[in-house]
């Protein structure tokens, strides 16, 4: 079995298909994940670039404009909902709290500006079905920034289980952590407020990361679910998952277990163990990726330590709008995951496994 191929092209982008174009962006919401990641990758990428920020600090959004190059507005929420500057923009990246997604991504669609939405998708099921639908309705492109599914690690992890690299694909562990409190000393920051972030803080924010790069890599989704959590820190008392553990069953009968916190040393890895082998993508979630391959006593390593996971996703949605090309991480699939939170932490509520339709 010649694995060569993928590890020589490591960082190839097979999922382009135009490198002409420009894909003009609105940016809504300017915390520090906007500005120190999203900002810069779009400004390296090939196909876009950043005209409009939105913020609901006008103050705010013209300062930020005026500081960065090709901007042309500044704008606030409500000057945005209520099309100010729409000419200057092609597209919008939502970037808010996760209960405030549909409003700026439903305002969007109303513009008839493709729509790129941060994850997870909204803060309920109920909520993340009106904002596919308002996309839907008006016609527009939308994907769920899932920026691990243009990683290239996680690209030949796939097309090398698609090969058998490891025999059939058995079971799966992923976890995801971080100190929530150390990258914002604030307890009342939006990332514990459960009427801001949804279910919870660790499975929605970081446990979301495993459960969906393993739908990615096997092309399969959860059939069932159980959970345990909970929270012991006093920042974590309104949030059911300051510590979280999930299990899950995966179409074809692959078990997975993935574990996240918002209140642990930073790390993150996904190991999939099939029946002649394992890859292990280590480390895996937190802005760099390596893979490895482990088969027939040889361990292969391989990374794309000069890729921009950010600037690839930037550029994949951009390639797609201006190619007119179908969009994998659309609504249906970032609905998905939106189940499967509730239906873990719902799972952790009850004591009980949870069937997903």
């Amino acid at each position: 079995m010649q694995f060569d191929p993928l590890f020589d092209e490591f960082a190839e982008r097979d999922w382009q298909r135009t490198t002409a174009g420009t894909l003009r962006f609105a940016v809504v919401g300017l915390g520090w994940w906007t500005l120190e990641e999203a900002v810069p990758a779009i400004h390296d990428a090939d196909l876009c670039a950043v005209t409009t920020v939105v913020s609901g600090s006008k103050e705010k959004a013209q300062r930020i404009a005026a500081a960065t190059d090709g901007v042309e507005r500044g704008l606030t929420y409500d000057e945005f909902h209520d099309g100010a500057g729409a000419e200057g923009y092609d597209a919008v990246y939502v970037a808010t709290p996760n209960a405030h997604h549909l409003p700026h991504a439903a305002a969007a669609a109303d513009l008839g500006k493709a729509v790129l939405c941060e994850k997870p998708m909204e803060a309920t099921v109920e909520r993340a079905e009106r904002l596919r639908d308002a996309c839907e309705d008006a016609g527009v492109p939308l994907m769920i920034a899932y920026r691990m599914q243009t990683e290239p690690a996680v690209r030949r992890a796939r097309d090398l289980l698609e090969l058998g690299a490891i025999g059939e694909p058995v079971q799966v562990y992923g976890n995801n952590s971080q100190s929530v409190l150390s990258m914002i000393d604030d307890p009342d920051q939006w990332r514990l407020d459960p009427a801001l972030s949804g279910y919870g803080t660790s499975m929605v924010d970081l446990g979301i990361y495993p459960i969906n790069t393993t739908r990615f890599v096997l092309d399969s989704d959860p059939v069932s679910v159980s959970a345990q959590m909970a929270s012991v820190h006093d920042a974590f008392g309104d949030v059911p998952d300051e510590r979280s553990t999930a299990t899950a069953v995966y179409e074809g009968g692959v078990h997975a277990a993935f574990t996240a916190t918002q209140n642990g040393y930073a790390d993150s890895e996904l190991s999939i163990t099939g029946t002649d082998g394992r890859l292990t993508l280590r480390p895996a979630f937190h802005m760099e990726c390596e893979l490895t391959l482990e088969r027939d006593g040889v361990t292969v390593d391989a990374g794309a330590a000069d890729v921009n996971e950010m600037t690839e996703e930037f550029d994949y949605f951009a390639d797609r709008v201006l190619s007119g090309d179908e969009i994998y991480a659309d609504g249906e699939h970032g609905l998905v995951d939106m189940q499967v939170l509730a239906a873990v932490h719902e799972a952790a509520d009850t004591g009980e496994t949870v069937a997903l339709d």
